[in-house]
């Protein structure tokens, strides 16, 4: 017997105690990420309820609101973005553009969009981040409501008015809107913009309603400034500014919500590099986030917020290495000749997972009301390969930590493909 297959035989056994120590705790993850139905549909009956109570939101009280827009080589897309936004119908807004040091004609195009409006003011820098950016942004500006917005992003009409709804009580101290990938000419693309529905839709629902929704996103989070004054401005030193922000708003103790009428339309990654790199950049963001918070993760005089903290580390981190190791687990149990489960087994299991993935995929988008995404759905099979390259990044990203490579914003290249039909076409989705 060659000298590989007695080495494959004497790792069998260890190989199988594996494949229990390791599967059993992503079943149960796996079980529990459920959840999400039942706390969504929650979520819809709340804002029922809110709505035929005529229970009064910020919206009511007219606040002026300045939009924040932190660009860096973004000539490709600035126009769409700053079009989209003088659609609005809310009228009490301004809009700060800050160039971050570009190297293109964005700075041009900023000043040629704000010649035509005086609500528009442009800021500009030498290069230094986009935290930096943010902050310059928000030090200029003078609106009582504060919306940061990337600059690929294409409001609806809607989306102010919606962001402000978001903020119902005094406890609100930041609201998340709904960002849908608006490049749907790639594969790739149609997939994120269909399994968005999950990740965003019901996943933002569900963390509402229990209280810890841990991110407003970049693409699109609004911030009342008497907050901002409270918990400070944004972090430079990190690769994750809108998490760390959003931690320290929880911390503050402020509640943290979703608005998904609220709704702009970004850029996904449209490569597999593209995509590798934004999801490094986003792991690297959480894990430095956990390092400045580290006393919140688990840390139940925090709250719920504490609490989930440490089951979204489990989930977030923990996780998706312990998925890649059972991977590697099981070709190694096959190239030995053995399944565990059996074949028919794994097909069962196989085609369990997409089913899933499919029925929550299903439900987030009744809830979004976004049907004509279901053209996507022939991407599903790929989901798979998906979870395998977000636990790959994970992997990196603690590398890169670990090692303390320094980090970079990675700023997606802009490609200014919009699929929906133009900036001015974008509507609102009744939910």
């Amino acid at each position: 017997m060659p000298w590989y297959e007695n080495l494959l035989a004497g790792l069998m056994p260890g190989a199988q105690l594996l494949l229990v120590v390791l599967g059993i705790p992503v079943l149960v993850f796996g079980l529990l990420k459920l959840l999400v139905l039942p706390l969504a549909l929650w979520f819809q009956v709340q804002v029922t309820r809110r709505r035929r109570s005529g229970q009064g939101t910020l919206l009511n009280e007219w606040p002026t609101v300045s939009i924040i827009v932190p660009a860096y080589n973004e000539a490709t897309v600035i126009e769409n973005c700053v079009r989209s936004i003088q659609l609005t119908t809310y009228d009490r807004y301004d809009v700060v553009l800050v160039d971050d040091g570009s190297t293109d004609n964005t700075l041009e195009l900023m000043h040629e969009l704000a010649a035509g409006d005086p609500r528009i003011t442009v800021l500009s820098q030498e290069n230094a981040g986009k935290g930096a950016a943010l902050n310059r942004g928000l030090n200029y500006s003078t609106g009582e409501v504060l919306m940061f917005v990337d600059a690929d992003g294409i409001f609806s009409r809607s989306t102010v008015k919606r962001m402000l709804q978001g903020f119902t009580d005094r406890r609100v101290g930041a609201v998340c809107g709904d960002d849908r990938p608006v490049n749907l000419n790639r594969v790739q693309t149609r997939m994120l913009a269909f399994i968005s529905h999950v990740g965003t839709g019901l996943v933002r629902r569900a963390l509402t309603v229990i209280g810890c929704l841990p991110i407003v996103s970049g693409n699109i989070g609004a911030f009342p400034r008497s907050v901002l004054a409270d918990v400070g401005p944004f972090r430079e030193d990190t690769v994750g500014e809108d998490l760390e922000l959003t931690w320290r708003v929880h911390r503050a103790g402020y509640n943290v919500v979703f608005a998904p009428k609220a709704l702009v339309y970004a850029e996904s990654p449209s490569t597999v590099h593209a995509l590798w790199r934004q999801r490094v950049r986003w792991a690297r963001g959480l894990l430095q986030t956990m390092r400045v918070h580290k006393d919140m993760i688990g840390n139940l005089r925090r709250g719920r917020f504490g609490a989930y903290l440490l089951f979204n580390t489990l989930t977030m981190v923990a996780l998706p290495v312990l998925q890649l190791a059972l991977l590697v687990d099981l070709l190694l149990l096959v190239a030995g000749g053995q399944s565990p489960l059996g074949a028919d087994a794994w097909a069962v299991l196989g085609w369990l997972g997409l089913v899933v993935t499919a029925v929550l995929t299903l439900f987030g988008l009744s809830l979004n009301r976004a049907w004509p995404d279901l053209r996507h759905a022939w991407t599903l099979p790929l989901v798979p390969f998906y979870s395998v390259l977000t636990g790959l990044t994970m992997a990196a990203a603690l590398l890169q930590e670990t090692r303390g490579k320094q980090a970079h914003w990675n700023k997606l290249k802009r490609t200014g493909v919009v699929s929906v039909p133009t900036a001015a076409a974008v509507t609102e989705v009744r939910v």
